[in-house]
């Protein structure tokens, strides 16, 4: 929180939530990076003001309160006292679900599990942070310890679920069975690196600790960094790691960035906006070996024969969602936990999912956006509230690069043309119309 103390008769500083990422603006704390002082109401910000991190205007904000707390942290104990919620997982989705339980329930038994400290962060950040100037204690927004004690509730750290038994309605961990009567889980998705790739040579940057180890290895001066996979965080760490002042390499597998969503106007524009930052394109380009070479550095071995060499090597090569625990109990599960779609419910009784680990109708949902109405929905189901159900609907991708921002929205059909609208130095508008209607359109 910001040192300074109000003194414009307005009250304490106040909060505002990005409906669209949950990036918070604390008027105390202000968007210097954006030209905001600290102690700049809200009020006063200027309409054309972007996010940050998403790029949305202050339109797209909302007031934002951060629930008291309502007792002290229950100590993890030997024993369970009562059964009550268990929720495995404390990223954004985890959280998201004790805290939407807590705003209606101030009472029912949660414990909340999770293989890390805890710790609640804003992941969408991580890509950003470098360039910024932030420190893993800039992006900790509160620790695990303080938010369980904010909501009451029995926090397990360094605890990893490995056995699920619906029919018995209880949670096998490293430390202790659990027994529950509703299971929320939200353990996300994990790093998808190719076999051929040795992990200990590589970062996947993926949660705050991961990005803390990689922030301390690139601490001095500036180096060569190479970042496997062009995609949305590939892109997004490579424009961060060139902002910090890092001679970057981005390696893709095809002849632009981004092909799977983009149409070639839009990657090369993109593309274009990463080379003014000095990043380097490798497209046409896969990476079929790391090793440790004589002096120090990573060799990576491509397909065609050739290599190159950098201190430090970051895959970006997407994400997969850990199923052993899911199929071991019998889950239904396709690229992610199979969820209702209105309810967030499983195939299992009393299960629910949300967050990265959830597929529905076959898509994984790996966007920040939703998480905070699937945990909406998902806690007045398991108290009986009434609730219209989660709706979902495809939601809107934006690139947080600078060089080139990109708003996508809709969604794109494989194979449907792409036609473009609007033309200029500093704009590309384009549609795509699949069958008489258009199912996505952009603006970079």
């Amino acid at each position: 929180m910001s040192p300074l103390e109000p003194t414009d008769g307005l009250g304490p500083w106040k909060q505002f939530l990005c409906r669209a990422c949950g990036l918070i603006y604390d008027e105390g704390e202000g968007d210097p990076d954006s030209g905001l002082e600290p102690g700049t109401r809200f009020a006063d910000i200027p309409d054309d003001w972007a996010c940050p991190i998403c790029g949305v205007t202050k339109t797209d904000f909302e007031p934002y309160q951060r629930r008291a707390a309502v007792a002290p942290a229950a100590v993890p104990a030997i024993r369970q006292r009562r059964p009550g919620v268990v929720i495995v997982g404390a990223g954004l989705a985890g959280w998201s679900a004790a805290e939407a339980i807590r705003a209606e329930d101030a009472s029912l038994p949660i414990t909340l599990v999770t293989a890390c400290s805890g710790d609640v962060y804003h992941k969408p950040e991580l890509s950003v942070a470098l360039g910024r100037g932030l420190s893993p204690e800039m992006l900790r927004r509160e620790s695990g310890t303080e938010a369980a004690a904010r909501l009451g509730l029995t926090l397990m750290t360094d605890t990893v679920a490995i056995g699920l038994s619906p029919e018995r309605r209880s949670l096998r961990t490293t430390r202790i069975t659990l027994h529950y009567t509703h299971l929320v889980l939200a353990h996300g998705a994990r790093s998808a690196l190719p076999g051929n790739l040795d992990p200990s040579l590589c970062w996947r940057v993926n949660d705050l600790a991961a990005w803390s180890g990689m922030h301390a290895d690139l601490a001095g001066a500036p180096r060569n960094v190479a970042v496997i996979g062009a995609g949305m965080v590939g892109c997004e760490l490579a424009e961060d790691l060139a902002r910090a002042g890092h001679a970057v390499t981005l390696i893709g597998a095809e002849s632009l960035p981004l092909p799977e969503i983009l149409p070639e106007p839009a990657s090369r524009r993109l593309l274009a906006g990463l080379e003014g930052l000095g990043v380097t394109f490798r497209g046409n380009t896969l990476v079929s070996t790391l090793t440790r070479a004589a002096n120090g550095e990573v060799a990576l071995g491509f397909a065609d024969g050739t290599a190159m060499e950098a201190k430090t090597v970051i895959a970006a090569t997407g994400l997969a969602t850990p199923s052993r625990l899911v199929r071991g109990a019998g889950l239904a599960f396709d690229r992610g936990i199979v969820v209702d779609q209105a309810t967030l419910r499983t195939s299992g009784p009393d299960i629910y999912a949300l967050g990265d680990c959830i597929s529905i109708a076959g898509q994984p949902c790996r966007f920040i956006e939703p998480i905070g109405r699937q945990a909406e929905a998902i806690a007045c189901a398991i108290l009986g509230r009434d609730h219209p159900g989660y709706a979902h609907s495809a939601p809107v991708i934006r690139l947080k690069t600078r060089s080139a921002p990109i708003e996508l929205h809709g969604r794109p059909v494989a194979g449907a043309a792409w036609a473009i609208t609007e033309q200029t130095e500093n704009r590309l508008a384009m549609e795509q119309r699949h069958e008489g209607q258009v199912t996505a359109w952009l603006a970079a």
